[in-house]
């Protein structure tokens, strides 16, 4: 079929030159053309049933905007919330005291930040859970049957939360903290979220073998409780149960050890779930899976919620995220990662992980520096990224020095979630290799430094009782020595 070029719809224009005649005319032409394209329409839609292909998803501008009222409320909430929590915390002396020379405030400042925005986390996606039963539209759902949040998701942020307030009110024991945190990812692993990470790292291996849902049965010699003589083994599942307890772990105590500087966490996950929305909407745009309304909603409930706490938490801070509030954002951040991969897109996990990269990398130097200076790898030091930018630049430019470094990895990220792959890992690779190699480089300069004035010490030391002994020696001399029949003198 072909479609002749429409007549010009610009009649306002020509209508002072044209006769009655001739505008009725170029109304009937166009009215024609109209009819056409009405055809062309219903055919296409016609062949789109055919072949069983989908209508055009939304763009993201259009997910954002139907979804905007999650961001708005969590950020509200957040932001109100916050000052409460303040003044609960200094009434109860909940605070955090500036009894080590690392830490850079010098006045007592008010925990329990981490549960004003826990709330407005919570606000954010009871929203969501609320809005089919509304009389309006707060959110448009662009699927007909949405998966809320998961309520194993709401259940672990709740658990980790609450460890970190224990803690930040009672000073439990580290080992508690792990424990609660795995029994987390454990939550997460029986609800199959993140489990299908594994799926696209294991399926080259699974073909090779021939075998690729990787499921074994394993006869037994004897009968064991509810499993009879048998016994399944699912390769990805126990593979992607030990990803989810990684990306658990590693998240929150990275989230933990980056949370030094004012405003410094709450601005990186910020930043980091901006990176991550994109790549939501994205993935919603192309109905990707059952997640893709709940992976928004998370998102944009803890970006309100970091927003709403970041002017309470910027320099000079009044109140800390403490530990309820950063182990809540790096739980809630590996959980965001995690589910980019639950349809087995494994590069979208990789690509969260580049988003996510300041804090990791952080934590690794942490790891390999206290490693090399023989010390525990959960012993506090002051040669953190924001520790060394703030002795150069001070609180406020350190964060944000650290924000733009944040940018950038969430700028590689999402490019290369859209297919900019290898170019992306060469730039991932060369920014991180070089903050890795200055942030090392700086932290072996002081412990050289340290070095050379213990030497310093030690040779002054030297010094003086080899000065003291010569002294000695020529204290002998004029008094005489006995021992050799020297006489002394009276």
């Amino acid at each position: 079929m072909t479609l002749e070029p429409l007549a010009n719809p610009s009649l306002v224009t020509g209508a002072a030159a044209l006769s009655r005649e001739q505008a009725v005319q170029r109304l009937d032409a166009i009215a024609g053309d109209l009819s056409r394209l009405q055809g062309l329409s219903g055919e296409i839609q016609q062949i789109r049933e055919g072949l069983g292909v989908a209508q055009p998803a939304a763009t993201r501008i259009d997910l954002f905007h139907s979804y905007m009222f999650v961001f708005v409320v969590a950020f509200v909430v957040t932001l109100l919330v916050t000052p409460v929590m303040r003044r609960l915390a200094t009434a109860n002396g909940i605070v955090d005291r500036p009894s080590e020379a690392r830490k850079i405030h010098r006045a007592p400042v008010a925990y329990l930040g981490g549960v004003a925005v826990y709330l407005g986390i919570l606000a954010g996606v009871g929203l969501s859970y609320l809005a089919p039963f509304l009389p309006w539209e707060v959110v448009g759902f662009h699927v007909d049957e949405p998966q809320a949040v998961p309520l194993a998701v709401l259940g672990g942020m709740t658990a980790i939360m609450l460890i970190g307030l224990f803690d930040d009110v009672l000073s439990i024991s580290p080992r508690i903290k792990i424990g609660g945190q795995l029994l987390t990812a454990a939550v997460l692993a029986f609800n199959d979220i993140g489990v299908k990470v594994a799926a696209g790292l294991l399926a080259p291996i699974g073909q090779l073998l021939g075998n690729e849902r990787l499921v074994y049965a394993i006869d037994l010699p004897f009968p064991i409780p509810f499993g009879g003589t048998h016994l399944q083994l699912d390769l990805i599942y126990w593979t992607g149960t030990a990803i989810i307890a990684i990306f658990v772990l590693g998240s929150c105590n990275a989230s933990n050890l980056i949370d030094g500087l004012d405003g410094l966490l709450s601005g990186v996950t910020a930043i980091a779930m901006a990176g991550l929305l994109v790549i939501a909407l994205t993935m919603a745009t192309m109905s990707d899976g059952p997640l893709d309304s709940a992976r928004i909603v998370l998102v944009l409930a803890v970006l309100g919620g970091c927003l709403g706490f970041l002017p309470h938490n910027f320099n000079p801070a009044t109140i800390f995220l403490g530990d309820a509030g950063s182990m809540l954002l790096g739980f809630s951040t590996a959980v965001v990662i995690l589910t980019l991969g639950d349809t087995g897109k494994t590069h979208l996990v990789v690509a969260g992980l580049i988003i996510y990269a300041v804090p990791i990398i952080d934590t690794v130097l942490a790891i390999v520096r206290r490693k090399l200076s023989g010390r525990s790898i959960s012993a506090a030091d002051d040669q953190h990224l924001h520790h060394q930018l703030k002795r150069s630049l001070g609180v406020k430019k350190a964060a944000l020095a650290l924000y733009g470094i944040g940018l950038a990895f969430a700028l590689l990220g999402v490019a290369m979630s859209m297919g900019r792959g290898r170019v992306t890992y060469a730039l991932a690779l060369v920014l991180a290799s070089f903050i890795g190699v200055i942030a090392f480089k700086a932290a072996r300069r002081e412990k050289i430094e340290q070095e050379a004035r213990r030497y310093d010490a030690r040779m002054a030391e030297e010094a003086a009782a080899s000065a003291a002994t010569a002294a000695g020696d020529s204290g002998r001399g004029k008094r005489g020595d006995p021992a050799r029949g020297e006489p002394t003198p009276v």
